[in-house]
């Protein structure tokens, strides 16, 4: 069932003043990482706990517009650093889905210590959001999946593969510092935002840090290639997801085409599809308050849902 614009939800619980978002380091599966965390750490009987997960070259930072908005709603919430990205340690050699499938479980195994959690996941976050789901046996009250890659993504990331970058790597001299730079600065914000004329300096800055210099610059993107590859195979059996599934989809998205959340909800017949016309690629940065929104009332529905008897339950209106 397809749904476009939703109203914002009502929220009810509050605190007497905005939550602070708490930083802090843990390891999972034996790699460092940094958390960001918001509400209470004991859960309310019978509410999740939500877990953002950011996308390739990204950091939890990515989600700290949408932690400030649920803030003040009494959702508990934590973002976390991926394997190889933000302050975490760096991805081993070999194949990356599994490093990351066997931390996002880790992430799972401590989360779910006190009942279920909902997953929501940005791009590659959205990705292994939706692979969680499908072979976890840890307890998923639902999975937000948005601009998961590998179903229809658009020229620019098939590129990746098919033309990766060889000239480039392949130059007599190493391009100059100052030129990848300022190449990522111009690129970074019309990749990843629906308008790159309201890019918030500081995220185009954290992404850009990535690229800081040639070599930086060629291993980001051989790991990209390699990602895109592994993505072919990312799906399988993915229709097998029973827990509540939204799937978002953005109109202005340059790196995942809205026909790739189109797929996915084909293949996840019970989920739902939000398709934005005027997000683009991290809608978390685009519109924060939108994002959480439709966070709350997600997190809103799948609690309700598993508080009525299995014959009353009804499919998520559009």
């Amino acid at each position: 069932m397809t749904a476009m614009e939703r109203e914002q939800p009502q929220t009810t619980a509050r605190f007497a003043g905005p939550e602070q978002i708490r930083a802090g380091e843990r390891s999972y599966a034996g790699v460092r990482t940094r958390v960001l965390e918001i509400g209470p750490r004991r859960l309310i009987r019978g509410a999740p706990r939500l877990v953002f997960l950011h996308g390739y070259c990204d950091s939890a930072d990515t989600w700290r517009p949408v932690l400030e908005q649920l803030s003040e709603t009494g959702i508990s919430a934590v973002a976390v650093d991926l394997p190889g990205f933000g302050e975490a340690d760096p991805l081993r050699p070999g194949p990356m889905l599994p490093q990351l499938d066997q931390f996002v479980d880790a992430v799972l195994e401590e989360q779910t210590k006190h009942g279920k959690v909902v997953l929501a996941g940005n791009s590659l976050g959205g990705t292994m959001a939706l692979r969680a789901a499908h072979d976890s046996r840890r307890p998923i009250a639902g999975v937000i999946s948005v601009a998961a890659p590998g179903f229809a993504d658009s020229w620019l990331v098939r590129a990746v593969v098919a033309y990766p970058l060889r000239l480039w790597a392949a130059l007599p001299l190493p391009v100059p510092d100052f030129v990848v730079r300022g190449v990522a600065e111009y690129v970074v914000p019309r990749l990843l935002y629906a308008d790159h004329g309201v890019a918030a300096a500081e995220h185009v800055r954290r992404f850009t840090s990535l690229f800081p210099d040639y070599r930086s610059a060629t291993t980001r993107l051989d790991q990209a290639r390699q990602l895109v590859e592994e993505l072919t195979k990312a799906y399988d059996g993915i229709g097998d997801i029973a827990t509540p599934l939204l799937v978002v989809a953005c109109g202005k998205d340059r790196l995942v085409t809205p026909d790739s959340g189109r797929r996915l909800h084909s293949l996840v017949p019970h989920s739902r599809l939000l398709i934005r016309e005027n997000w683009g690629h991290c809608p978390q940065l685009d519109d924060p308050t939108a994002v959480a929104g439709l966070v709350g009332d997600f997190i809103a529905d799948v609690t309700s849902k598993r508080r009525r008897p299995k014959a009353a339950r009804l499919p998520m209106a559009g």
